[in-house]
């Protein structure tokens, strides 16, 4: 009983981390999708065409992912989609810091001052990782809306 109460407070924690991270670092891109584009050109990986459609999908990509995690709802797809996002961003820091560039990550805020690339972006971006890996893996449902469905489904 304490086990499956501290492993659902586990998955409780890592839905709620992971999806918050991915809801607050989906806002600023979404208020401003040409500063979001300019930070993706700045990598220098993509065209401006793409940069520009991606700087437009992938910050509502991230806030339904993020929604979804928080509130327990398709958290096995969304911690996919996220795992692949987040491999897609760090191969790009990870490119980034090989060629030498010096670039603000574009992660959570556009400013371009704030959040420089480096070790500690890695470090941080492996962290969610094993968290998107976590929740694909691990069948948790207690407090969550899934959890919830499932019961009235069985009232």
């Amino acid at each position: 009983m304490k086990r499956d109460f501290a492993r659902a407070t586990f998955v409780l924690l890592a839905r709620l981390v992971l999806g918050g991270v991915f809801v607050v670092a989906s806002i600023d891109k979404i208020a401003d999708p040409a500063a979001f584009a300019a930070s993706i050109g700045n990598y220098r990986l993509v065209s401006n065409e793409i940069g520009l459609v991606a700087a437009t999908v992938l910050p509502w990509l991230e806030l339904f992912c993020g929604l979804a995690l928080v509130s327990g709802i398709a958290t096995k797809g969304s911690a996919l989609l996220t795992f692949i996002m987040l491999i897609l961003f760090t191969a790009g820091v990870a490119s980034a810091l090989a060629r030498g560039l010096d670039i603000s990550c574009g992660c959570l805020t556009q400013d371009p001052s704030a959040g420089r690339i480096g070790w500690t972006k890695l470090a941080e971006n492996g962290g969610l990782l094993l968290l998107s890996a976590f929740l694909y893996f691990v069948h948790g449902i207690r407090w969550s809306m899934a959890g919830y469905l499932d019961r009235i489904r069985e009232i």
